[in-house]
């Protein structure tokens, strides 16, 4: 009967050392679980936090992107609108009435001949004054002119510019900035 006893006992501690084991790894199994779900939730924390990053990035980027393509649209329709105001103000200057065209000429004449004494003028075969009319020396036509008139001096080498484009030009380059404050300000 001791052999019973003895084997009793050692299968009693047996089973209590497995019991004891099984506990041990369930508790290591939780243990380890724990840390795994910690881990997995720092990690989707992350990636959820990285994801939002960038969901913010490329909408800042598509709106940037929209509000650019908005100023370009912008910009070329102000574009457009000051050019057909610089064409509507040069039409209206080469269709003056002649009248008033006549008193612009000889103003233009007035201001040039502080620069060339007796000028020759070259203007638009549209117009129809003489030099009588401006009080220049002599009158060409050119059909490169439209409006206004080119003044020269009598060998040519001095040469002033006054045709409607390139005064408006003139004029419209250095106010461009006001004018575009005041239509589009």
């Amino acid at each position: 009967m001791a052999l019973d006893n003895v084997t009793k006992e050692i299968m009693a501690s047996a089973d209590k050392q497995s019991a004891d084991i099984r506990l041990q790894a369930a508790a290591e199994v939780k243990a380890i679980l724990a840390e795994a779900d910690a881990l997995i939730s720092d990690m989707k924390e992350k990636e959820d936090k990285r994801l939002k990053e960038t969901i913010e990035r490329l909408k800042r980027q598509e709106l940037s992107s929209a509000e650019l393509e908005s100023k370009k649209i912008i910009l070329s329709k102000k574009r457009e609108i000051l050019a057909k105001a610089f064409e509507k103000a040069l039409a209206d200057l080469e269709s003056a009435p002649r009248d008033v065209k006549l008193e612009q000429y000889k103003s233009i004449v007035k201001s040039v001949k502080a620069v060339i004494d007796k000028p020759k003028v070259i203007m638009s075969p549209k117009d129809d004054f003489t030099a009588k009319d401006l009080g220049v020396k002599s009158v060409e036509k050119d059909p490169k002119i439209t409006a206004g008139l080119i003044l020269q001096n009598e060998d040519d080498t001095i040469e002033v510019d006054m045709q409607y484009a390139t005064i408006l030009q003139a004029i419209w380059n250095r106010e461009i900035k006001a004018l575009s404050d005041i239509l589009f300000g």
